[in-house]
């Protein structure tokens, strides 16, 4: 693991991650909120983060129960007026380039503006979930959510139950299935990069340390250390993530 001193990045470090991408035998990427800040989608914490304008009780089940419609509204401007209108950028572009030529075998991404996918990436692990589907949440039966959100709040067309999005909210735990898998991915690599995520948010923080404890060498793409940087990070490559994902593309000789 590099020392504080080391992070001070050298003409190399480009080739040599480009290096580690090329003879890797399994590469996962597990990305936050910094891949997508640039598509116009800001974090949720932090000076400039979306819970510094917005209380966010309504993300809470049991308020959400108790006052579907207000907490609908803001789930609509957000998460689907908001985020629906931005467009994946060149980094969710050449992650998925990556994919296609066999360098990146798995994307775990704490996102849930869908913008991997939209991007043209194939095996991504939702950790926290989608905003594309509803689930009624007395039937369990899911929705497209493009189809349901006219008429707020939301209801089952099949017994008239509340509709929930799917991605987690505060109180709720990790769906199983996601978190084995995920884990599952962090073990089998040998290879880890880190995009824009800070370490903060439990338990999704812990998966890159399964990583690093199976002997996985990790690269982190980011615009400031994080908690992640001294602790279990090789290469630390400062910046936003196109600027890195275009420097690693150019290393990579892609065309």
């Amino acid at each position: 693991m590099a020392t504080e001193s080391e992070f001070n990045l050298k003409i190399d470090d480009y080739q040599l991650a480009a290096e580690w991408v090329i003879e890797s035998k399994y590469t996962v990427l597990f990305t936050g909120a910094g891949v997508s800040v640039e598509s116009g989608i800001p974090p949720f914490r932090g000076e400039n983060g979306l819970w510094m304008k917005y209380d966010p009780t309504f993300l809470v089940t049991s308020y959400f129960k108790k006052h579907p419609k207000k907490s609908w509204e803001l789930i609509r401007e957000i998460f689907y007026d908001f985020f629906g209108r931005a467009k994946p950028n060149d980094a969710h572009y050449i992650i998925a380039e990556l994919e296609k030529k066999g360098l990146i075998e798995a994307i775990i991404t704490q996102n849930i503006d869908n913008l991997h996918q939209k991007a043209g990436s194939e095996n991504v692990i939702e950790f926290h979930g989608t905003s594309k589907t509803l689930t009624c949440m007395n039937c369990t039966q899911k929705f497209t959510s493009e189809k349901f959100l006219n008429k707020l709040p939301p209801h089952c067309p099949e017994c008239g139950g509340l509709l929930k999005p799917d991605f987690v909210f505060f109180n709720e735990p990790i769906p199983s299935e996601v978190h084995e898998l995920s884990n599952k991915y962090a073990l089998m690599c040998d290879l880890f990069i880190l995009v824009g995520t800070t370490g903060e948010i439990m338990p999704a923080s812990l998966i890159p340390y399964f990583a690093r404890e199976k002997g996985a060498k990790i690269i982190e793409i980011n615009i400031k250390p994080t908690n992640y940087t001294h602790r279990i990070v090789d290469i630390f490559l400062k910046g936003k993530a196109t600027e890195i994902f275009s420097k690693l593309k150019k290393a990579l000789d892609l065309r």
